[in-house]
């Protein structure tokens, strides 16, 4: 038997997580069992938990974690793994778990270098960070506004960016700036006078487009002040559909095929150190409510992870 996180109900996760007792899965001819040694907690589960999203009964009990790190524990004849394999899954089922069950398709291998607990909290942000900017063909010659630089998703859209020798200008609260300012973006204190700071910022440079990552009016207001609808892309902001931006839900197939392209680069990238990924807490499965009620609050900047 193995242990999962599951929530029998919608709710305040302190109060609807709960560890379950499952059987070891066993693979079919193209899956894979793996051996959970780090799982990422992200804002999408807290959202699922919580009922945010909707709470349609039938999908109870809820199997909340996206994305994982381990080590293969068996393996059917057509997956392309094998026991003892250190991988990666994503998209995952149901993470928060000592076993995860994929298919081969959503089981990458983890290359050297790279630790478990930054591997588990990578690739869902990344995806998400590598599709906006795909969506918005970012090149050098862009000038480039990311609203929350310092998030799990920005601060992988402002280091791509920079790769891709774009000029960068993000937001982020002043105790975050210096970490931008690493990354090879211009930071700016989010706040009144925003519009004017960062104009400021680029001088007489013109932004060509805005990547939102925090999904505020301010946020989209400021971008629509300085180039048109279509070049801003967001991830949050879905009450401002009306004017005209773009919502990235991952779910189009431009944006799945994005996403796919982008797995094995961001892996490769973390493990180079050009992509940071860093784990600021790590929890147990008996504090899970605890580690979804600090994600949802205020907290440092970082990654949550679960650590069976």
């Amino acid at each position: 038997m193995a242990t999962q996180i599951i929530a029998p109900q919608y709710g305040d996760p302190v109060e609807v997580l709960e560890p379950t007792q499952t059987e070891i899965p066993r693979p079919g001819p193209t899956e894979v069992v793996v051996r959970v040694r780090a799982a990422g907690l992200n804002p999408y589960d807290v959202k699922l938990v919580r009922g945010d999203m909707g709470a349609d009964p039938d999908r109870l009990p809820l199997r909340p974690g996206g994305e994982a790190a381990g080590v293969v524990d068996s393996a059917g004849a057509d997956s392309g793994f094998r026991r003892g394999d250190d991988v990666v899954v994503y998209p995952a089922t149901g993470a928060f778990a000592e076993y995860v069950i994929a298919d081969g398709e959503s089981v990458h291998p983890m290359p050297p270098g790279l630790g478990f607990p930054e591997a588990a909290s990578l690739l869902l942000a990344g995806v998400t960070a590598v599709d906006a900017l795909a969506t918005l063909e970012i090149d050098a010659t862009d000038v480039l506004l990311v609203h929350g630089g310092a998030g799990a998703v920005g601060s992988i859209v402002v280091a791509e960016a920079v790769a891709a020798g774009a000029t960068v200008v993000a937001t982020a609260s002043p105790r975050n700036h210096a970490y931008l300012a690493d990354l090879g973006a211009t930071p700016v204190a989010y706040g009144p006078g925003l519009a004017d700071a960062v104009r400021d910022a680029v001088g007489s440079a013109v932004f060509t487009a805005a990547v939102d990552t925090v999904g505020t009016d301010e946020a989209v207001d400021v971008s629509l002040a300085l180039m048109p609808a279509h070049r801003i892309v967001s991830i949050a902001a879905w009450s401002r559909a009306d004017d005209g931006i773009v919502l990235l839900s991952g779910g189009g197939e431009r944006s799945r095929h994005h996403r796919r392209a982008a797995v094995e680069p961001l892996l490769a990238d973390a493990a180079s150190g050009r992509i940071r990924v860093d784990v600021v807490r790590t929890f147990g499965f008996d504090d899970a409510g605890d580690a979804f009620t600090e994600l949802a609050a205020a907290h440092p900047r970082g990654k949550f992870v679960f650590v069976p």
